[in-house]
């Protein structure tokens, strides 16, 4: 009978090494950069069934609702939601997850990892986590490390004290760290063959690794066992309490504790895996054709060579002719065109557009709510018209514009809409008027979702213009959708 094992996704960050798909407002592990699942839902399906515990996801409360869409289109029910007032670093966000645990499962062996990873044999990774537990279970601190195939300048490696040629998944005692190397180092690390790639992913448990803390961080301890404590409810969620928090240093969980601890264990994992950092790794993972060209089914390739071309949206074609070493990646609102050998440089681009005050620098057209999504289509001097997508049986709050009037024309669905004291049904081909000022609502009342298109006239059309009288999500005065 295998451990039961606690998963503890990490789904933080902001991603600006794969812009424009991943943006601050939707980093990579939510988009689909590999197959039909986010990289999210692949990571919750590969931690799941026998020998786990349903998932402890630590995020931020702008990711809260797309965590719970995508957990519920995977069938996968969390344990918990834990939202970090801001990112903090890996180290108070694995330790908060640890002291919530604690109250329930102090024994538990909780499984920490990034929740943007691409592991393609799920069924070879959960057996290195099987094979780590027994010595979690002896209070050891496991690492697991990845088999290295090239000379990678970009990640941590770790060094083994029983290497075997096969890359074994065998607990051994973990003889160091080494920080991130230079070229000729990591050549000499890959040709040895007694390093692997820190791959961030750490099994322990809840006792083992709040009593490393208590003896090598014990001032984050207090603050984050505080900010647990005082953590408050919110619609399943559990936000940590964010006076508290905000006294926490920011720390990884290597500098915090692994690099100081000394009950430290590795566990080689010699299958396939990427952290897709950059655009060059998504070439690589996509498995290039016999001219090293990767090309999404809107885009076309023409005598190029190890070269990437992928157009997100199908009324998009995107063509590349002689090119060779290049990434090009294109969206409706953005374009990058990069060297590969550039990749890494990509957030530079979204430095340099956060300083135009261009808004492709965080955020995508397409804006994610708790009841679904809009899309602005077409905005001019005193209109705008949006794509609404509302899920099933989700509702907008009831409010009232000041600035603004709105046309609903449903496209997909019924709709149910709600106009001061009258509530009425709107099908599809069927329109329905908001005047300005009017209290208004829109509901889902169906099983699919439900589309319209929303025509805004008014002297300001800003998202912020809103007065909100009820809302199922607990948002306040002025919050946006």
């Amino acid at each position: 009978m295998p451990h039961v094992v606690h998963p503890i996704l990490l789904a933080g960050g902001s991603g600006t090494r794969l812009w424009p798909l991943s943006r601050k407002s939707y980093p990579k592990q939510f988009a689909k950069l590999m197959g039909d699942s986010s990289l999210f839902q692949a990571s919750a399906q590969r931690l799941s069934g026998e020998g786990f515990a349903p998932p402890v996801i630590l995020t931020g409360a702008d990711f809260r609702f797309v965590v719970t869409e995508q957990l519920a289109a995977v069938e996968i029910a969390p344990a918990g939601i834990l939202i970090e007032p801001e990112g903090r670093n890996t180290a108070p966000a694995i330790l908060a997850a640890a002291l919530s645990l604690e109250t329930r499962a102090p024994e538990a062996l909780m499984l920490v990892a990034p929740s943007d990873h691409v592991i393609p044999d799920a069924a070879a990774f959960r057996a290195a986590v099987q094979a780590a537990t027994s010595a979690a279970q002896d209070g050891q601190l496991v690492t697991f490390g990845i088999r290295p195939d090239r000379a990678e300048t970009g990640y941590g490696w770790l060094e083994m004290s029983q290497p075997s040629a096969d890359f074994e998944a065998v607990p051994q005692p973990l003889k160091g760290f080494v920080e991130k190397p230079d070229l000729a180092t990591a050549e000499a690390m890959l040709k040895g063959g007694q390093h692997l790639w820190n791959a961030g992913i750490f099994l322990f448990s809840v006792k083992a690794i709040i009593a490393a803390f208590e003896a090598h961080a014990p001032e984050m301890l207090a603050q984050v066992r505080l900010s647990v404590e005082q953590a408050e409810q919110d619609l399943g969620f559990t936000r940590l309490a964010p006076e508290a928090w905000a006294q926490v240093g920011e720390d990884s969980i290597d500098y915090a504790i692994m690099e100081r601890a000394e009950n430290l264990t590795v566990v080689p994992y010699s299958g396939a895996w990427s952290d897709l950092g950059g655009w060059d790794a998504v070439w690589r993972e996509a498995g290039p054709d016999e001219t090293g060209v990767v090309a999404s089914q809107s885009a076309t390739a023409i005598d190029c060579h190890d070269t990437l071309l992928r157009a997100e949206d199908p009324q998009q074609q995107l063509v590349g002719i002689g090119l060779k070493d290049i990434i090009a990646v294109a969206m409706p609102d953005a374009v990058l065109v990069a060297h590969k050998d550039r990749a890494q440089d990509v957030k530079k681009a979204v430095a340099a557009l956060k300083a135009k005050g261009a808004a492709q620098a965080e955020t995508l057209p397409r804006d994610y709510r708790p009841w679904g999504w809009f899309q602005s289509l077409v905005v001019g001097g005193r209109f705008q018209v949006k794509k609404i997508s509302v899920h099933p049986g989700a509702a907008l709050s009831l409010q009232s514009h000041h600035h603004r009037s709105e046309h609903w024309i449903v496209v997909e669905g019924t709709a149910k809409v709600t106009i001061e004291d009258e509530v009425k049904l709107v099908s599809e081909n069927q329109s329905v008027y908001i005047p300005l000022g009017a209290k208004h609502r829109m509901e889902n009342p169906g099983k699919v979702p439900m589309v319209l298109i929303e025509v805004q006239t008014g002297s300001y059309l800003g998202e912020d213009d809103i007065i909100r009288y009820e809302d199922v999500y607990a948002r306040g005065q002025g919050a946006k959708g």
